[in-house]
């Protein structure tokens, strides 16, 4: 059960990160947002991050087997960043309509999965 609390609060970590560090590349679409400096946008970004660590940490130390959790840390760290392609594509797809995804993609996505795969081997 600490497997699947520490995958779901990573999902909302990792959602959270993507609009925080992707989500920005939209503001001037929207009209609150269009004339906004750096400052501004950093600092919005910020905040929205912040929601991240909530999630993040929280989520690293239940997953974590020296905390009773079910992961390593380099599964964890794999798990992650399987989480933040996953969740990053659903994002571009979803938010960025001109992005395609394409073949290589894919490929390289596959690869993404073998590795989680020969990392949890034993």
């Amino acid at each position: 059960m600490r497997g699947l609390y520490t995958i779901l609060l990573l999902i909302l970590s990792n959602t959270f990160m993507t609009f925080a560090w992707y989500g920005h590349l939209k503001f001037k679409e929207m009209k609150w947002f269009e004339n906004l400096g750096i400052i501004a946008i950093v600092l919005i970004s910020w905040g929205i991050a912040l929601f991240e660590y909530i999630f993040q940490v929280p989520a690293n130390r239940l997953g974590f087997k020296e905390n009773g959790g079910p992961f390593s840390l380099v599964e964890l760290k794999v798990v992650q960043e399987a989480i933040t392609l996953t969740v990053f594509t659903v994002f571009t797809l979803v938010f960025f309509k001109n992005e395609v995804l394409r073949w290589n993609h894919l490929v390289g996505f596959v690869f993404l999965v073998l590795a989680v795969y020969f990392i949890f081997k034993k």
